[in-house]
């Protein structure tokens, strides 16, 4: 069963998701909310799969409420102004429904939050939870999708608060996925990948020049190497360094 929340301020429409949800076997309400304080309570206590949000809310509106989260379920956005769809899909909603929702409407966005869900609950039985070496790439999920990265076209790792930046050759936007810089570093081989700064893990096979205390990259990327860091990767060097010769 996929496990969703109705958060709307309008409590006729409300009791219409609410009947709808009943009609589709395999979703479940788990809570429905007039406002973002409620729906965050109930984010709290409860697993959540999807929810169903009002897009225009008072005082919190659905796009500030998804935004606020650090682990926002799928979304589908509900709203009678369809100039807010951009604002929708700007945070990779799952789908926009405009009022008033028919039913078939309503089962088309069911339906694909369906497949979403089924997606990922394959792809995590497979690949563990997510992010695990598999020969010579990793798996790891962003937004709603599981992707594939060669091991070896891995640049350097970006941490930021409880996501990751991986940079890869010939991309030009970082993949970015929930994972802890500790379990992406347990899935990559010590040999090539080492830990320099408490916010970076670099691909040793990567490094152009290190100079003052940092690893350069193409064009004009910096990675800091830290003081905690700094005499192993200063060890890594020193065994390969071929200046001291008489």
């Amino acid at each position: 069963m996929i496990k969703c929340i109705i958060v709307d301020d309008e409590p006729l429409a409300v009791v219409q998701l609410e009947k709808y949800v009943e009609r589709v076997p395999f979703l479940e309400n788990v809570g429905s909310c007039s406002s973002a304080a409620e729906a965050i309570d109930i984010l709290s206590a409860k697993s959540v799969d999807v929810m169903f949000v009002d897009i225009n809310m008072p005082d919190i509106n659905g796009v500030q409420l998804v935004r606020s989260l650090s682990h926002a379920p799928m979304v589908v956005f509900t709203t009678a102004y369809s100039e807010y769809a951009v604002d929708g899909f700007k945070l990779d909603a799952v789908d926009y429904l405009l009022k008033p929702i028919s039913f078939d409407d309503f089962l088309k966005a069911a339906n694909k939050v369906n497949r979403y869900f089924s997606m990922n609950t394959n792809a995590q039985q497979q690949h563990g939870q997510g992010e695990e070496i598999t020969h010579d790439c990793l798996y790891v999920k962003s937004d709603y999708r599981m992707i594939r990265v060669p091991i070896d076209s891995i640049k350097y790792i970006e941490s930021m608060s409880e996501y990751v930046r991986i940079y890869v050759e010939g991309n030009t936007k970082p993949i970015v996925s929930l994972l802890s810089m500790k379990k992406i570093e347990e899935s990559l081989p010590s040999t090539d990948f080492m830990r320099v700064h408490r916010s970076y893990i670099i691909n040793l096979n990567k490094v152009k020049e290190v100079s003052k205390m940092r690893i350069v990259y193409d064009g004009d990327v910096y990675v800091p190497i830290g003081d905690m860091y700094k005499e192993n990767f200063l060890d890594y060097i020193e065994k390969r360094f071929i200046g001291k010769g008489h």
